[in-house]
C-alpha cells in the first residue's frame, strides 16, 4: 500500500506562484495531479512518469505549470506560476501501481493510490 501526502497549498493572489509537493511512502510509477471543485468532475492537471522523462499537461495549465520529480523519484512537485482565479480547487496527487503510458496518464481511473488533496485558492 502507498500513501501519498499533498502538502504547499494556500491563498494567493492572481499571478502568485505556488509549489505543491506530493510525498509518496513506496515503489510507484507514474504520478498525477488532478484538481475538484465541488459539484464537479476530478480534472487533470498534470502528470509525470516514474523516471521523470515524460511529462504530460492539460491545456489550460501548459506554460504556467509544471511537473517534476525529485531524484530519489519519492516526491513529486507542481510548481503552479500565474495563478488564475479558475485554477481554484482541491489539488490531488495521484500514483499508479503499474506501469501506464499515454493518454492513460490523463484517465483518473488509471491511478491506484491518491492522496488527501490540498486546497488552492486563487483571489483577490
Amino acid at each position: 500500500q502507498i500513501q501519498l501526502t499533498e502538502s504547499g497549498g494556500g491563498l494567493v493572489q492572481p499571478g502568485d506562484s505556488l509549489k505543491l509537493s506530493c510525498a509518496a511512502s513506496g515503489r510507484h510509477y507514474g504520478t498525477g495531479w488532478f484538481r475538484q471543485v465541488a459539484g464537479q468532475e476530478r480534472e487533470f492537471v498534470a502528470a509525470i512518469s516514474r523516471t521523470g522523462g515524460t511529462s504530460y499537461y492539460a491545456d489550460n495549465v501548459k506554460g504556467r505549470f509544471t511537473i517534476s520529480r525529485d531524484i530519489d523519484r519519492s516526491t513529486v512537485f507542481l510548481l503552479m506560476n500565474d495563478l488564475k482565479p479558475e485554477d481554484t480547487a482541491t489539488y490531488y496527487c495521484a500514483a499508479a501501481g503499474r506501469h501506464i503510458g499515454g493518454s492513460y496518464y490523463y484517465n483518473p481511473s488509471e491511478y491506484d493510490y491518491w492522496g488527501q488533496g490540498t486546497q488552492v485558492t486563487v483571489s483577490a
